[in-house]
């Protein structure tokens, strides 16, 4: 049987990159902190993200016909804490909307407008693919965690 928490601090050695996801939820936007964020297959162009079982959040998401994958920038830690503690993010967010009306973020690395492509179990998460829709990128510097700390380039 292996320790959860060796395997966990196994797994810290894996550098990986920080992501919000976003969608829209009964109340309004939402977002979630995540790390658990991969490209899957170019044609098509699917990527996909595990949110926790045991997230408030994660019924939301898995109901979400859309979202959007955020990359985390460097200047973005404060958001990306922000948002793995409240659904909302931070107090003082300001919300832009896509021409869909989907709510995203500013300022990241990269942005991921996605549609669900399917779903499955995945243990104590479950696994959503995404078929990207569009992409936009920046210059900003990703974010990234390594060792269970959040760290920049």
């Amino acid at each position: 049987m292996i320790d959860p928490n060796e395997f966990r601090f196994a797994l810290g050695k894996y550098v990986t990159g920080i992501t919000i996801v976003t969608c829209n939820g009964k109340n309004g936007p939402i977002g979630i902190t995540a790390n658990s964020f991969s490209s899957l297959s170019l044609s098509p162009p699917l990527v996909l993200w595990s949110p926790a079982k045991a997230s408030k959040r994660h019924d939301t998401f898995l109901e979400a016909e859309k979202f959007i994958v955020h990359i985390a920038s460097e200047n973005q830690l404060g958001l990306c804490e922000s948002f793995s503690k409240n659904a909302n993010g931070a107090s003082d967010l300001i919300w832009n909307y896509n021409d869909e009306d989907e709510a995203f973020l500013e300022n990241c690395s990269a942005r991921f407008e996605c549609t669900k492509y399917n779903h499955f179990d995945g243990g104590d998460h479950s696994i959503i693919v995404g078929k990207v829709n569009k992409i936009e990128t920046t210059d900003q510097k990703p974010l990234i965690y390594w060792g269970g700390k959040y760290k920049k380039l």
